[in-house]
């Protein structure tokens, strides 16, 4: 799916939302779970908010699994503001476990989803050890047609990197407002990582032509967006849909009026979200 017709697969999606709900919804509220787990990836503890389908508990069904991963620089219990997630799938009828895993700790505030040494692999705590927990204690289907990364700002950076260098892993990726590359904290500088290789293995852009190859393999949702007003982060989404676009990836890419924030999130989460789960296996 091309930049082409994101706006019409959109626009369907959008009507679906609209119609699934409204004051007569009687549907029951997805259920949160609060988890604690040992990560040997950042040699600490790392909370998760969990949020169960309503009907997880009286079903013997598996279900897929959206992990969500929040912005930085961030607290440790940023993960926690995550329940408008879980709320937009109950929305769009969507039966999925929403995952939302801390991505920083008081004294590593902007990792930015990154390996970066001994107790402070971060990629790798997302893509291995909370995958194999959720796993190891959730019905989940336990395969890459089973997930989704989803992540908005320096979440959106994290899920696509994460994704593209985990394609076994994850069946479908979006940025929401997200960037390409690492930045400091304010998102106006790239970060430094050393040399001239871990600057390009940090950077989305330069795994475009890899994923041309890897999509024939294993089929991928790539999505994302950006507010026509953020000034931070339009000119690269425009920039990585023109490389998509050019290396002949498929993707769904849209810009949408508003900036920075957490009402443009909001308000479009059922759809993006609606769009993933169209990609993922339903509950078997």
């Amino acid at each position: 799916m091309r930049r082409i017709s994101v706006g019409l697969a959109l626009a369907a999606v959008a009507a679906i939302v609209v119609a699934g709900i409204g004051p007569a919804d009687s549907r029951a509220a997805p259920s949160r779970l609060e988890r604690e787990i040992y990560s040997p990836a950042v040699e600490g503890r790392l909370g998760l908010a969990v949020y169960l389908p309503a009907d997880y508990a009286t079903s013997k069904a598996r279900f897929p699994v959206v992990y969500f991963l929040h912005g930085l620089p961030a607290t440790p219990t940023s993960y926690q503001a995550s329940a408008f997630i879980a709320r937009a799938v109950e929305q769009v009828g969507g039966e999925a476990i929403v995952v939302a895993p801390q991505g920083a700790r008081a004294n590593d505030t902007d990792p930015e989803y990154l390996d970066w040494g001994r107790g402070r692999n971060w990629s790798t705590a997302i893509s291995r050890d909370v995958v194999h927990y959720v796993d190891s204690h959730f019905r989940t289907i336990r395969n890459r047609d089973g997930r989704a990364l989803i992540g908005l700002s320096a979440g959106g950076y994290g899920a696509m990197i994460i994704a593209v260098n985990n394609l076994a892993t994850y069946g479908a990726v979006e940025s929401w407002s997200g960037y390409f590359h690492p930045t400091d904290p304010s998102g106006t500088h790239a970060l430094d990582l050393g040399s001239a290789e871990a600057n390009a293995n940090a950077s989305a852009h330069t795994y475009v032509k890899r994923l041309e190859r890897d999509q024939a393999r294993r089929p991928t949702l790539i999505g994302f967006y950006v507010g026509r007003s953020d000034r931070r982060f339009l000119s690269e989404n425009i920039e990585f849909d023109r490389e998509l676009r050019a290396g002949g990836v498929r993707h769904v890419f849209d810009i949408y009026p508003g900036g920075h924030q957490q009402s443009l999130w909001t308000s479009h989460a059922a759809a993006w979200l609606a769009l993933a789960l169209r990609h993922l296996a339903p509950p078997t």
